[in-house]
């Protein structure tokens, strides 16, 4: 029993880690107000990830209340956001602490 436990475990513990390896992912640069790109374009239907990277030397708040996500961020972090398959349209999203100008659009096709 304990042999089986002992090779099933880390093929247990690969699994989520193949799971969210698989999922298309898109880059987002925040850079002191400016977003890069300012429109994505993602599948509808789809799990996705987006990679966010805030290249600027001031804290950032990605958020979108259309996709309900937020992440603040310090100077020079990543990170990254997984949004649920969206059905095909436009939901906005934008730099919180770098209004008005920071803002962007993700368009689910």
């Amino acid at each position: 029993m304990k042999a089986l436990l002992f090779l099933t475990l880390p093929v247990l513990l690969a699994v989520p880690a193949l799971a969210q390896a698989a999922l298309p992912s898109y880059t987002l640069t925040l850079h002191n107000g400016e977003l890069t790109p300012q429109t994505l374009h993602v599948k509808a239907g789809e799990r996705f990830k987006i990679e966010l990277h805030n290249t600027g030397n001031t804290p950032v708040e990605f958020e979108s209340t259309s996709l309900r996500k937020e992440k603040v961020m310090g100077p020079g972090v990543s990170s990254f956001v997984v949004v649920h398959p969206l059905k095909p349209g436009e939901y906005d999203f934008f730099d919180e602490f770098h209004l008005p100008d920071a803002r962007g659009t993700l368009v689910a096709e």
